[in-house]
Order: C-alpha cells, then structure tokens, then sequence
C-alpha cells in the first residue's frame, strides 16, 4: 500500500482557514481529472470530503478511502443506496431517488467551496435541520470571491442533478470547459506536471509532522507475527520482511 505524508487537506485547511482561488484552483483540477478518471472506469466515488483528500511528498493530491464506491456506473444508470458523509450529501441522494455519478461533482462543490470559503455551504449539528438546508437553503458566498469562483460553485451546486454542472453526458468535460479553470492544461494536470502551491516539507517516509497528535499519539497495534525474540519483536530482519503479506500486493524490501 502507498504511504502518503503529506497529510489530509482537512488538516491544512484547519490550520490555514482558506486557500487562495489559484491554490484551490490546482487542488479542484486535480480532483477532477481523478473523479474523470473513475468516472471513465464506470466508477462512482460518492465519498468526496477533505479528510480523504491527502497530499503527496510533493504536494499533488491522492483521493483515498474507497469504501463507498460504486462500479459499473456508465453514464445512464443509476444508484439507490443512501451513504456518504451527511455534511456532503446530495440533494438527490437525501431525496431517496436514484441517483447518478452527477453526486461526485455535488461533493467537488462542497470541498471547494470549504476551499475558498472556510466554511460548508450548509451545515448544522442536528442532521434533520442539516438535510432540510441541504435540500431548501439558496448558497451564500462571501463578498471576497470571484465571479468565475461564484459560477464554478454555483453551478456544482446546483440541486437538481440533471442541471448540475457536470450532470450531462458530457461529465468531468463540462467542468472542465469552465471558466475558472480556463488556462488549465489538463493534459499536463493529469500527467502531474504543474508545479503544486504547497510542497509538504517532509524530511522521510516517517516524518509525521502533517498528521494531528490524535492519530500520532495512538498506539500501534500489528498483527502478531508467528515468531517472537526476547525483545518481543520477530526474528525475522524487517529489510527482508515483506510489508502487509496478507494484501494482494506486498511492497518489496526499501530501495
């Protein structure tokens, strides 16, 4: 499994408040030439938040936790399971109506929107009333964002799916055609390179100064191994130990 320690854009945007359009830019277009990827493999994400949104070694998003995805989705069919994260939840979803990939552009709203604005677009401790907003409220902006800022979440928020910008046949295309994102080579987003806004300054594979003391400060539990030294640590030397031998796939030994 690939390690990523560049920690979750929930945690840099808890410490920073906001981020800059140009940085939320570069973030959005990575997201969604990822979700055009999924989208293309008839896979529907449906979890879209910033926790599972982390940064690599060099600051390029990796959207993670699968769990909630759904294969087999072509461009016409659609969903009726009723899951995701109740703060990212699309109206169509709330509504108990099938629903189609259009639900992964509702989630990009929400995480630009907590982007340029520091807050959710509708939230509430009481989830009834949260879903009540979700499915009535009109979206306020703060006076400080641009017109093509304004448009972009305008349009991603849009509660009726079949409207929703990215809601047609043309998908992740249509997003991409926005002006906000004009200037974007989106060739060079998905081959990775533009030179991202934030590079985590890790300084190893164990530097774990982007993840919050919660996680840190737990402690690690392994599956025991079959054999143990009178250290209580297994015989066997760690360099030569493959990691994680019960996933499909086994990383080899450090380079």
């Amino acid at each position: 499994m690939e390690y990523v320690n560049g920690g979750e854009l929930f945690f840099h945007l808890s410490r920073e408040r906001v981020f800059s359009e140009d940085r939320t830019r570069f973030y959005g277009a990575e997201i969604v030439s990822a979700l055009d990827y999924l989208h293309s493999g008839k896979i529907v994400y449906r979890d879209l938040k910033l926790e599972n949104l982390m940064l690599d070694k060099d600051g390029h998003i990796k959207i993670t936790d699968f769990g909630l995805c759904k294969e087999g989705i072509t461009d016409a069919a659609t969903m009726k399971t009723f899951c995701g994260t109740p703060e990212y939840l699309a109206p169509e979803v709330l509504e108990d109506n099938d629903y189609g990939r259009a639900v992964d552009w509702w989630g990009l709203g929400v995480v630009m929107y907590e982007m340029m604005c520091g807050r959710l677009p509708f939230y509430n401790q009481d989830h009834e009333k949260l879903f009540e907003l979700i499915l009535m409220e009109d979206i306020k902006f703060p006076r400080t964002l641009s017109s093509d800022a304004k448009s972009l979440l305008s349009g991603l928020l849009i509660k009726d799916p079949n409207k929703r910008l990215g809601g047609g046949p043309d998908d992740a295309k249509e997003i991409m055609r926005h002006s906000f994102f004009s200037g974007v080579n989106w060739q060079d987003v998905y081959d990775k390179k533009l030179v991202p806004p934030f590079k985590p300054q890790v300084t190893s594979e164990t530097d774990t100064r982007y993840f919050d003391e919660e996680f840190t400060a737990q402690t690690i539990t392994i599956t025991p191994p079959e054999k143990y030294d009178e250290d209580g640590m297994d015989g066997v030397d760690s360099e030569r130990r493959p990691h994680f031998p019960q996933f499909s796939y086994s990383a080899s030994g450090r380079e």
